[in-house]
């Protein structure tokens, strides 16, 4: 099977762009409020929370609109039906996954579940292919992978992803590297692990500056790792890789799989992966830290959303 011959492409309307957001510096402050309001509910506290952040540090006007952009963006498949859509916006190509490749993609998203499960949420963050292979043949729960199964998952790894827009440096060069153990530490009560040295010692860092309540939400990340959450990503979005990879790097290309990491306000679950977390005291705290940088900033050039809880390291 020729690599990237299961992607297709269709035509997709861009509705939301910053001119259009805030089409003037002077209604700002109140489209923004109002943006909020409508995302988050009218809470005052909200609110409130808003204006300290603004007065304490003042973002620019694309950093707000890169905040909140992942829970405005809306996609309009049918342009000729909908009622919302506008002449005059942008198309782009969104490239998905061919009907007939769901067979293999839903297969090999269950057979990875349930390697998953037999060798421990922790321990899956850094197992390598070759591991994940021997698991799924001798588990009496699950299966040998398949050849058109293999092939699959070689065509996820291998393909070029800047055909639908990503344009991030290709980080693994083989689906079978892997994670060297002794060079990892698990860091208690998180469920993942840390590159030894520069990694760790800022994750540290961080934490004695921010304080107990800031938490590391997802660290090292093998290949086998990515390539879960790529394909979790990419069902969730009905097999548009265009639109996965713009908040999950293909599983070639994460930075996670030798230093990167992310961090979140403990108790704050799954929203520590949205603008919500751009709104807490912790990101606030991280902000003024001189000797941290976001991997992901506005309008970044690899193509994926502004990601304010990804740590860069290299």
């Amino acid at each position: 099977m020729e690599r990237r011959d299961f992607l297709k492409s269709t035509a997709l309307a861009s509705l939301f762009g910053t001119s259009n957001l805030f089409a003037k510096t002077e209604t700002f402050d109140s489209n923004f409020e109002r943006l909020i309001s409508d995302i988050f509910g009218s809470n005052d506290s909200e609110v409130e929370k808003i204006n300290r952040i603004k007065d304490d540090y003042v973002l620019s006007e694309e950093e707000y609109i890169g905040e909140v952009k992942d829970s405005l963006e809306i996609n309009v498949k049918d342009n000729e039906n909908s009622s919302i859509a506008k002449k005059g916006k942008t198309i782009i190509d969104d490239v998905f996954i061919e009907e007939k490749f769901l067979k293999e993609f839903q297969s090999v998203r269950n057979k990875i579940n349930l390697v998953q499960r037999h060798v421990g949420y922790g321990n899956f963050n850094i197992i390598d292919f070759d591991y994940m292979l021997k698991v799924a043949k001798y588990s009496n729960k699950i299966s040998s992978f398949t050849k058109k199964e293999l092939e699959f998952l070689e065509s996820i790894f291998y393909y070029d992803p800047t055909v639908h827009g990503f344009y991030g440096k290709r980080i693994s060069q083989n689906i079978t590297d892997s994670i060297n153990k002794k060079e990892v530490r698990k860091i208690p009560y998180t469920g993942h692990y840390l590159f030894k040295g520069e990694p760790e010692k800022t994750y540290y860092q961080m934490v004695d500056d921010i304080g107990e309540s800031l938490t590391l939400t997802s660290g090292v990340r093998s290949i086998v790792k990515q390539t879960k959450l790529f394909l979790d990503k990419v069902h969730s979005v009905n097999g548009n890789l265009t639109d996965a990879s713009k908040s999950l790097a293909p599983p070639a290309y994460t930075y996670h799989s030798i230093a990167d990491f992310d961090v979140g306000k403990k108790g704050f679950g799954k929203a520590n992966f949205s603008s919500r977390f751009a709104l807490t005291d912790e990101f606030l705290k991280m902000r003024k830290l001189k000797y941290i940088d976001m991997r992901y900033t506005v309008n970044n050039k690899d193509g994926v959303r502004y990601e304010p809880w990804h740590i860069k390291i290299i």
